[in-house]
Protein backbone atom coordinates (compact mmCIF):
# COMPACT_ATOMS: atom_id res chain seq x y z
CA UNK A 1 0.00 0.00 0.00
CA UNK A 2 1.60 3.40 -1.08
CA UNK A 3 2.14 5.75 2.08
CA UNK A 4 0.34 9.26 2.19
CA UNK A 5 2.90 11.72 2.36
CA UNK A 6 1.92 15.01 2.06
CA UNK A 7 4.73 17.78 1.38
CA UNK A 8 3.91 21.83 2.01
CA UNK A 9 6.66 23.86 0.22
CA UNK A 10 7.03 27.46 2.36
CA UNK A 11 9.86 29.46 0.37
CA UNK A 12 11.65 31.98 2.28
CA UNK A 13 12.97 33.82 -0.62
CA UNK A 14 14.55 33.21 -3.88
CA UNK A 15 17.51 31.15 -2.38
CA UNK A 16 15.96 28.49 0.19
CA UNK A 17 12.74 27.08 1.15
CA UNK A 18 11.07 24.92 4.03
CA UNK A 19 9.27 21.84 2.94
CA UNK A 20 6.96 20.60 5.62
CA UNK A 21 6.50 16.96 5.68
CA UNK A 22 3.50 14.85 7.43
CA UNK A 23 5.59 12.51 9.06
CA UNK A 24 9.21 12.94 11.04
CA UNK A 25 12.48 12.48 9.04
CA UNK A 26 14.80 13.09 11.39
CA UNK A 27 14.15 12.91 15.69
CA UNK A 28 18.24 13.26 16.91
CA UNK A 29 17.83 17.11 16.37
CA UNK A 30 18.85 19.00 13.62
CA UNK A 31 21.21 17.56 10.57
CA UNK A 32 23.19 20.01 8.34
CA UNK A 33 24.47 19.12 4.65
CA UNK A 34 26.51 21.28 2.73
CA UNK A 35 27.75 19.05 0.17
CA UNK A 36 27.47 15.81 -1.68
CA UNK A 37 29.89 14.79 0.37
CA UNK A 38 28.45 14.99 3.73
CA UNK A 39 25.00 13.63 2.66
CA UNK A 40 26.65 10.51 1.67
CA UNK A 41 24.57 7.24 4.16
CA UNK A 42 21.87 9.76 4.47
CA UNK A 43 19.57 9.08 1.14
CA UNK A 44 17.29 11.97 1.59
CA UNK A 45 20.23 14.59 1.60
CA UNK A 46 21.68 12.43 -1.27
CA UNK A 47 18.59 12.74 -3.39
CA UNK A 48 18.21 16.46 -2.65
CA UNK A 49 21.75 16.68 -3.90
CA UNK A 50 21.57 14.90 -6.82
CA UNK A 51 18.49 17.22 -8.43
CA UNK A 52 20.28 18.22 -11.69
CA UNK A 53 20.48 21.93 -12.77
CA UNK A 54 19.64 23.41 -9.10
CA UNK A 55 22.64 24.00 -7.47
CA UNK A 56 21.54 22.55 -4.17
CA UNK A 57 24.17 24.20 -1.33
CA UNK A 58 22.51 22.86 1.62
CA UNK A 59 20.26 20.81 2.63
CA UNK A 60 19.32 20.80 6.53
CA UNK A 61 16.93 18.56 8.60
CA UNK A 62 14.77 19.07 11.50
CA UNK A 63 11.75 16.36 12.39
CA UNK A 64 9.34 16.86 9.84
CA UNK A 65 11.14 20.15 8.44
CA UNK A 66 13.46 20.10 5.21
CA UNK A 67 14.72 23.46 4.47
CA UNK A 68 16.95 23.32 0.87
CA UNK A 69 19.24 26.46 -0.34
CA UNK A 70 20.27 26.76 -3.80
CA UNK A 71 22.20 28.69 -5.97
CA UNK A 72 20.53 28.94 -9.34
CA UNK A 73 17.69 31.47 -10.01
CA UNK A 74 15.29 28.79 -11.10
CA UNK A 75 12.32 29.47 -9.14
CA UNK A 76 10.60 27.50 -6.39
CA UNK A 77 7.52 26.86 -7.76
CA UNK A 78 9.62 24.68 -11.14
CA UNK A 79 12.29 22.87 -8.16
CA UNK A 80 9.62 21.75 -5.79
CA UNK A 81 7.94 19.37 -7.26
CA UNK A 82 11.35 17.46 -7.53
CA UNK A 83 12.18 18.28 -3.93
CA UNK A 84 8.92 16.44 -3.18
CA UNK A 85 9.78 13.48 -5.39
CA UNK A 86 13.23 13.14 -3.73
CA UNK A 87 11.93 13.30 -0.12
CA UNK A 88 9.56 10.60 -1.14
CA UNK A 89 12.11 8.44 -2.85
CA UNK A 90 14.20 8.54 0.37
CA UNK A 91 11.42 7.64 2.72
CA UNK A 92 10.56 4.58 0.57
CA UNK A 93 13.84 2.77 1.45
CA UNK A 94 14.39 0.76 3.93
CA UNK A 95 16.49 2.67 6.04
CA UNK A 96 16.95 5.64 7.68
CA UNK A 97 16.32 8.94 5.62
CA UNK A 98 19.25 10.65 7.94
CA UNK A 99 21.95 9.50 9.12
CA UNK A 100 22.76 10.37 12.71
CA UNK A 101 25.41 12.81 13.28
CA UNK A 102 28.84 12.05 13.40
CA UNK A 103 31.09 15.12 14.90
CA UNK A 104 35.06 15.05 16.16
CA UNK A 105 36.22 16.12 19.78
CA UNK A 106 37.51 19.66 18.21
CA UNK A 107 33.98 20.50 15.64
CA UNK A 108 32.02 19.70 18.96
CA UNK A 109 34.27 21.92 21.55
CA UNK A 110 33.92 25.10 19.50
CA UNK A 111 30.53 24.74 18.69
CA UNK A 112 29.68 24.60 22.08
CA UNK A 113 31.65 27.42 23.53
CA UNK A 114 29.92 29.19 20.36
CA UNK A 115 26.24 28.33 21.80
CA UNK A 116 26.91 29.11 25.33
CA UNK A 117 27.46 32.84 23.96
CA UNK A 118 25.25 32.76 21.51
CA UNK A 119 22.61 31.51 24.46
CA UNK A 120 23.33 34.63 26.39
CA UNK A 121 22.65 37.16 23.17
CA UNK A 122 19.57 35.62 23.10
CA UNK A 123 18.54 35.68 26.43
CA UNK A 124 19.90 38.99 27.44
CA UNK A 125 19.06 40.67 23.66
CA UNK A 126 16.86 38.27 20.85
CA UNK A 127 14.13 37.56 22.94
CA UNK A 128 13.51 41.02 25.02
CA UNK A 129 13.38 42.32 21.60
CA UNK A 130 11.13 40.21 20.12
CA UNK A 131 8.88 39.76 23.89
CA UNK A 132 7.45 43.04 22.52
CA UNK A 133 5.52 41.47 19.73
CA UNK A 134 4.66 38.50 21.99
CA UNK A 135 7.09 36.42 19.82
CA UNK A 136 10.18 34.19 21.54
CA UNK A 137 13.36 32.81 19.82
CA UNK A 138 14.55 29.59 20.69
CA UNK A 139 17.96 28.75 19.98
CA UNK A 140 18.05 25.11 18.74
CA UNK A 141 21.66 24.13 17.94
CA UNK A 142 25.21 25.47 16.69
CA UNK A 143 26.51 23.52 14.42
CA UNK A 144 29.84 24.30 12.23
CA UNK A 145 29.29 27.83 13.54
CA UNK A 146 25.95 28.02 12.21
CA UNK A 147 23.30 29.17 14.96
CA UNK A 148 19.83 27.43 14.07
CA UNK A 149 17.14 28.61 15.85
CA UNK A 150 13.09 28.27 16.12
CA UNK A 151 10.34 31.38 16.51
CA UNK A 152 7.36 30.81 18.21
CA UNK A 153 4.38 33.00 19.61
CA UNK A 154 3.89 36.38 17.43
CA UNK A 155 7.17 35.37 15.47
CA UNK A 156 5.69 32.15 13.84
CA UNK A 157 4.27 32.42 10.82
CA UNK A 158 4.52 36.41 11.45
CA UNK A 159 4.74 38.61 7.79
CA UNK A 160 7.83 40.03 9.20
CA UNK A 161 9.89 37.79 10.82
CA UNK A 162 12.63 37.50 7.84
CA UNK A 163 13.25 40.83 8.76
CA UNK A 164 13.61 40.18 12.15
CA UNK A 165 15.86 37.31 11.62
CA UNK A 166 18.01 39.50 9.04
CA UNK A 167 17.64 42.55 10.40
CA UNK A 168 17.50 41.73 14.03
CA UNK A 169 19.01 38.74 15.14
CA UNK A 170 21.81 38.25 12.66
CA UNK A 171 22.85 41.92 13.49
CA UNK A 172 23.41 41.19 17.17
CA UNK A 173 25.05 37.85 16.64
CA UNK A 174 27.48 40.03 14.27
CA UNK A 175 28.23 42.60 17.19
CA UNK A 176 28.06 39.66 19.82
CA UNK A 177 29.63 37.17 18.46
CA UNK A 178 31.29 37.46 15.17
CA UNK A 179 32.51 34.18 14.30
CA UNK A 180 28.98 33.16 14.01
CA UNK A 181 28.99 32.29 9.57
CA UNK A 182 25.39 31.76 9.53
CA UNK A 183 21.89 31.83 10.70
CA UNK A 184 19.05 29.16 10.07
CA UNK A 185 15.13 29.51 11.00
CA UNK A 186 14.09 26.05 10.99
CA UNK A 187 10.41 27.15 12.30
CA UNK A 188 7.35 25.97 10.70
CA UNK A 189 5.83 29.03 9.90
CA UNK A 190 2.81 27.57 8.41
CA UNK A 191 1.46 26.62 11.95
CA UNK A 192 2.09 30.10 13.34
CA UNK A 193 -1.42 30.62 15.26
CA UNK A 194 -0.65 33.70 16.60
CA UNK A 195 1.69 35.72 14.12
CA UNK A 196 2.45 39.27 15.34
CA UNK A 197 2.27 40.66 11.44
CA UNK A 198 -0.20 38.62 9.36
CA UNK A 199 1.92 37.70 6.14
CA UNK A 200 0.99 39.08 2.80
CA UNK A 201 -1.26 36.97 0.83
CA UNK A 202 0.08 35.84 -2.16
Amino acid sequence: MTRDIRITAEPVDDASCKFVVSEPLYTGGVRRFTSPGEAVGSPLAEHIFAIPGVGVREVVVSGNLVTVAKDTTTPWQAVGRQVGQAIRAALAVDEPPVAARSVTAASTAADDELYNRVAHVFSDHVNPMVARHGGRVELIDVQDATVLLRMSGGCQGCGQADVTLRQGIEGLLTQYVPEVTGVLDITNHSAGANPYYRPAKT
